[in-house]
């Protein structure tokens, strides 16, 4: 066995083989892959090996797109047939409500090149007799889909590895790992059969390796604890049954009918597929319990759990009631394996949380269909340095190390299996595990009627709604188009742009960085010109290849000091990357001390052209009536003041675009402060507001956000960001950022849409019949009457003027580029003195 290799891969399911090869592919020639098993001993070997292309991920789209593809190359490649059969996927819909929901996936699939068609239950019967469609609206089908044979396909890769030059080693099994500053030491234990169990022997070796991938499956946890990290990654139960050959569908196969499409009835919660002349049933039943919480037993190999019939009842009589001829047909096997999941469905791809050179790719659901991306989306970002689509969203540090748990993952985990095929709202909010982290406000906000979602755990009110309103009302409310929290949102936002609103974003990620290396390493982590004592900037650090990696409000607080403000959800994701890089540059620019104060303060901002005459109510000051005038506190400037008895950091700037403030206060003081505001704003009509109001009060202004408009698939200038680029100096990126030049940019379009409904920001542009780009925000604009996006387009087609159309529930809309901030574009109510 090798000792030495540049990338150590653990794990030989799918995933595991798929990196390894896309390792080697992309150049790395001495890699190698560890299983503690045979290959494709986990959850690899009882997979449905479905390849469902449909996910409302932009990026896991692309991912799965990629791997389609990619598998029917292998064959060519390897001269081992992966067992990929090209029958397309057939998603039926009950409801109108499903309908809706498909095509706004649609509207995904078309930025990502995925191809699809709509089918009416007529030409769904017409085409596959067996299926009962009387009771459907109708049918999202993907003719590029269909399944494929996992062991089969995981042996190609395998195969294919080893003819790029892989080591593959088989029955040794990860013990330890030790960081030695330049490498791993990965300490191998041999795996040997004893009674039918594998157990480790006394037989050891170390191996040095400069990368570290891990791809565990179902022995997350023993990674996690290993590493000494966390991460939600725990399986669920998952059970499909074989039918006995059904004498309908083996009849119609025979005359000359064309193998069915894997067929998924949503609404009743399983998929579908021809096996043999019978039926292969996976339900998505509710209370499938979470397995191996905290590590795999020994004994568990290539094992399944007793089948639970009883549990998936109701989904067994739907098939029969949609495929009528199964109803007297007999079972001829069952499997009950686990499958790893994660809170949001979604695996964990990247770098692992505080450790260098550590990659996960754990946490697959949907392992079989994600591999191939997966494999060759995370060597781009092995290799060089970044992937071309933005894996922020796969990120393992969107779950933090400071408030994630084991209880918190298995419950979120068992109410993602449930929700598999529960509509997928766009206003989605799950209910299990909450509220978890509240900022004390948190009572008096539900007390007034707030409607709350979930950022990074915290509980933050995405709205107000009646004060009679039932518990569930946030739940009752969503829709694929405009839900019945519209109204209330449009309310709060015409309270920002006409009076006075009060918006809770204690959830902000807070960073203070100070020291004498403080300076000069801000100065190059980001691309901006750093701001004077007093005064703030808004800024972006950059990835290494150029592209957005975090937008930063920096508030320099000493010569020294500095307090650093990023978006709430991406908490551990900026933490982490600002430490790593201050190490990095540690013997460049000198000590530099990083603290993160997210839990310390809490954040109210005041909005509105009466947010200064309710603040001079209760500021405590020698000149009341001018400490918030232009004067003594200025647009883009920090003061240390106080309201009542409460000690505020307050920040003269507003995300919402109208004359406000961002008040920074300790958290044990925030109950205080809120009931202070509040009587005060009593008296000048404040209302209370929530994120979806901000939301679209931010696009009024195209006001570019994290994880939407920014993020590492572009650059500040495609995002057309000029104005937060300081050229003249030397940045993190900045090389790499103008060799990319303009690819695509963003723009702010006002849209001609539908009477109900608002796009979600992930929506197709045209121009004629061809497609330009796509929405990464939408909303509705107050100020316009109608609704609103921003997005990316090709450059030659970004001016103000530009018509387009948008591609929303299934019909093209007219659209028109506007110029950027349509509301008040020179800033005067911002700055608007008093």
């Amino acid at each position: 066995m090798k000792t030495q290799v540049k990338a150590l891969v653990v794990g030989g399911g799918a995933v595991g083989t798929s990196i390894a090869y896309h390792l080697a592919r992309a150049g790395w020639s001495d890699v190698m892959l560890l299983e503690r098993d045979e290959l494709t001993s986990g959850s690899t070997w009882h997979a449905a090996g479905l390849l469902p292309l449909f996910n409302m991920s932009y990026a896991t789209t692309h991912i799965h797109q990629y791997s389609v593809e990619f598998y029917k190359t292998l064959e060519e490649e390897t001269g081992l047939d992966a067992g990929f059969f090209v029958v397309g996927n057939l998603r039926m819909a009950q409801t109108d409500a499903r309908m809706d929901e498909y095509q706004l996936y649609a509207t995904t699939a078309e930025t990502c090149g995925v191809p699809y068609e709509f089918l009416s239950p007529k030409e769904i019967k017409e085409r596959w007799p067996l299926v009962r469609t009387e009771d459907l609206k109708g049918a999202l089908y993907h003719p590029t889909d269909g399944y494929i044979n996992p062991a089969d396909v995981t042996m190609a890769m395998a195969k294919g590895a080893r003819q790029r030059g892989v080591t593959i080693e088989r029955k040794w099994q990860a013990d330890g790992y030790e960081w030695k500053g330049d490498h791993w030491d990965v300490t191998l234990t041999k795996m040997v059969e004893k009674g039918g169990n594998l157990v480790p022997s006394d037989e050891q070796v170390v191996v040095s390796a400069e990368h570290v991938v891990t791809a565990t499956g179902n022995h997350a946890q023993r990674t996690a604890k290993l590493l000494g990290i966390k991460m939600p990654a725990i399986p669920v139960e998952h059970q499909f049954i074989v039918t006995e050959p059904d004498p309908a569908l083996v009849e119609y196969r025979k005359n000359g009918g064309a193998e069915h499409p894997v067929l998924r009835d949503a609404d009743a919660k399983w998929y579908v597929r021809e096996e043999r002349g019978g039926w292969i049933l996976g339900p998505y039943e509710r209370n499938a319990p979470a397995r191996f919480a905290y590590g795999v037993p020994d004994s568990f190999r290539a094992d399944l759990f007793p089948l639970d019939l009883e549990r998936i009842e109701e989904e067994y009589m739907s098939m029969i009631h949609r495929i009528p001829s199964t109803e007297e047909v007999g079972l001829k096997d069952d499997f009950n394996g686990p499958i790893c999941y994660t809170p949001d469905g979604n695996p964990l791809v990247g770098p692992a949380p505080g450790l260098r050179n550590m990659w996960l790719a754990e946490g697959f659901s949907f392992g079989i269909t994600a591999a191939g991306g997966t494999g060759y989306y995370l060597a781009q970002m092995m290799v060089e340095g970044e992937a071309e689509i933005d894996m922020a969203s796969l990120d393992p540090k969107r779950y933090s190390q400071h408030w994630m748990t084991t209880e918190y993952a298995v419950k979120k985990n068992e109410e993602c299996y449930e929700h598999v095929y529960v509509l997928h709202h766009p206003d989605e909010e799950r209910e299990a595990c909450r509220p978890l982290r509240t900022a004390p406000a948190y009572d008096r906000q539900k007390a007034k009627g707030a409607q709350f979602g979930q950022v990074n755990g915290w509980e933050r009110p995405n709205y107000y709604g009646p004060l009679d309103a039932p518990e569930r009302f946030d739940h009752d409310a969503r829709s694929f188009r405009r839900g019945g929290w519209w109204q209330y949102a449009v309310d709060e936002a015409k309270a920002i742009r006409e009076g006075v609103g009060l918006i809770d974003a204690t959830a902000f990620t807070k960073h203070v960085v100070r020291g004498p290396g403080a300076t000069a390493f801000l100065d190059w982590f980001t691309c901006n010109k750093l701001p004077r004592v007093g005064r703030i900037n808004l800024t972006y650090a950059l990835t290494g290849a150029g592209t957005t990696r975090t937008e930063y409000t920096i508030v320099r607080r000493g010569e020294d000091e500095y307090y650093l403000v990023s978006a709430g959800a991406w908490s551990e994701y900026d933490a982490d990357y600002l430490r790593k890089a201050a190490e990095n540059k540690a013997g460049e620019f000198g000590y530099v001390e990083i603290q993160d104060v997210t839990n310390q303060w809490g954040v109210f901002a005041i909005a509105g052209p009466k947010s200064r005459d309710v603040l001079r109510e209760v500021i405590k000051d020698a000149e009341p009536d001018t400490a918030l005038s232009n004067k003594r506190f200025p647009w883009l400037s920090a003061r240390d003041i106080e309201l009542g008895m409460c000690p505020v950091r307050a920040i003269r700037v507003a995300y919402t675009g109208e004359l406000g403030w961002e008040l920074h206060h300790p958290i044990e003081m925030q109950n205080y402060l809120w009931d202070l505001l509040l009587e005060a704003g009593e008296r000048h009509g404040m209302k209370l507001v929530g994120a979806r109001a901000q939301n679209w009060l931010r696009q009024e202004k195209s006001y570019r956000a994290f994880g939407t408009e920014l993020g590492r698939d572009a650059t500040p200038a495609e995002a057309d960001l000029p104005r937060f680029i300081d050229l003249s100096k030397e940045f993190h990126g900045k090389a790499e950022m103008e060799a990319k030049g303009i690819r695509s940019k963003c723009v702010t379009l006002l849209i001609d849409g539908p009477e109900d409904a608002d796009p979600w920001g992930r929506e197709a542009l045209y121009d004629g019949g061809t497609k330009v780009g796509r929405l990464t925000s939408g909303g509705y604009s107050v100020v316009f009457g109608k609704s609103i996006g921003m997005g990316y387009v090709s450059p030659e087609l970004a001016k103000v003027g530009q018509t387009l159309k948008v591609k929303m529930q299934n019909r093209l809309w007219d659209c028109e580029i506007v110029e950027d901030s349509p509301y008040d574009p020179k800033n005067e109510n911002i700055r608007v003195d008093g």
